[in-house]
């Protein structure tokens, strides 16, 4: 049987594993869909997900997370996760995420995430990351939507289901620095 990496705990999809909670599944489902270079915070799996809040998140994935991109799903202020910042940090530079450098008055002088370039909406790039909404829209033909609510179905008038919060209508919801805040 395997085991996670971080917890010793059995991995998902591991020969005669444990089964996974539901919920915590569902989590681990989503850390695998955001592409390489880019991450989510654990609010923002929440979200996406509609379901729990950041604790519940960072519980499955201190948890479970070992056989997924643990370092993908990250702390709403892009500080590394606190007694693996060197494992993460290289898978960091490796997928080439956004970072900002650490002044040298910061305790290590290791650098944070940049999250106004490395946080990912939950649909842009879909397809690069191995699926999502609207990652199949080259079959989808008119009138699809590339929500996170895992539908392609128009949302309601009013609503875009996009992480980012307001409901504008999705063409006008890029990530950018209204979004930090969150988390």
């Amino acid at each position: 049987m395997s085991e996670d990496r971080t917890s010793g705990e059995p991995t998902r999809g591991a020969p005669g594993a444990a089964e996974l909670p539901a919920y915590a599944e569902r989590v681990l489902d989503v850390a695998d869909l955001i592409p390489p270079g880019r991450v989510m915070t654990y609010g923002d799996v929440a979200e996406w997900l509609d379901e729990g809040g950041p604790r519940q998140v960072g519980r499955v994935m201190a948890l479970y997370g070992g056989a997924a991109p643990w370092w993908r799903v990250v702390r709403s202020d892009g500080t590394l996760l606190p007694g693996h910042e060197l494992r993460a940090l290289g898978h960091y530079r490796e997928e080439g995420t956004p970072l900002r450098e650490a002044s040298r008055a910061t305790q290590g002088h290791l650098p944070r995430l940049d999250m106004r370039h490395a946080r990912w909406d939950g649909v842009t790039g879909a397809a690069e990351g191995g699926g999502g909404p609207g990652a199949d829209d080259a079959l989808d033909g008119p009138g699809t939507d590339d929500a996170p609510d895992g539908n392609d179905a128009p949302d309601r008038p009013g609503t875009d289901d996009a992480l980012d919060g307001n409901d504008a209508p999705e063409g006008d919801d890029a990530p950018d620095g209204d979004r930090t805040a969150r988390g």
